[in-house]
């Protein structure tokens, strides 16, 4: 595959025309059948989950079965987004439940997971930790301090950054900077009203990249990590 792309959105909800490369996230209680493309774009895939907002839609044994059946497309390029989210009244022992399952299936078909977590990191790598995943995980959307960053580095996560980056003196810009640039992503996440370009410059300046240094960056990983190039 071409080792250079304009950008990459790592993970978004809805169709990103000015990113040459995107990973749309599906929740499986919305879908029976992957979409099809909604560009003429030859890079655009999927992940496939069950966010921990919606585990009580539908019958999870049925969603498992789908989600299995579609994880197997080859555009669909990881599991999730999943995870723990304190935020919300479903109790965290059906979170993790339906968490570990999507561990499983990861592990499973041998592609990536997408986090979502919420005030439960410490859960989080705890269930790293006993998992021992083969699969990379990635912490989508993180908006924490350098503290936490590193707490998720150390336990081998791979961090991916949005909208926060774009407002002044908010802690993600500080941890971007220690984030070593082959665990790095970017994204637009449900920020219908930014564009990829937007979040690539405002990291490129943090950083003090130029931003063609930053897209190769980027580049490389999601080859590693989702193209297994």
């Amino acid at each position: 595959m071409p080792v250079s792309a304009p950008f990459i959105d790592i993970h978004s909800h809805g169709n990103r025309q000015d990113a040459a490369w995107q990973i749309l996230s599906l929740d499986i209680s919305e879908i029976v059948e992957l979409p099809p493309l909604l560009s003429a774009s030859n890079h655009q895939y999927f992940s496939i989950g069950t966010h921990p907002w919606h585990i009580d839609r539908q019958d999870q044994q049925r969603n498992r079965q789908i989600q299995h059946r579609l994880c197997n497309d080859p555009r669909v390029l990881a599991v999730g987004e999943s995870g723990l989210d304190k935020c919300i009244d479903i109790p965290l022992e059906r979170q993790t439940a339906a968490f570990q399952g999507q561990i499983e299936l990861a592990e499973q078909i041998g592609k990536p997971l997408i986090v979502h977590c919420v005030r439960a990191y410490n859960e989080l790598i705890s269930l790293k930790k006993s998992a021992r995943p083969n699969q990379a995980w990635l912490v989508h959307g993180f908006t924490g301090k350098p503290a936490l960053a590193e707490q998720l580095l150390r336990h081998d996560c791979h961090l991916s950054f949005g909208k926060y980056l774009l407002t002044p003196g908010h802690p993600s810009r500080k941890a971007l900077l220690i984030t070593p640039p082959e665990r790095l992503f970017l994204e637009t996440d449900a920020a219908t009203q930014l564009s990829i370009s937007e979040i690539y410059n405002e990291a490129a300046k943090i950083l003090g990249l130029d931003i063609q240094t930053l897209q190769r960056r980027i580049v490389a990983n999601f080859q590693r990590v989702f193209l297994h190039d």
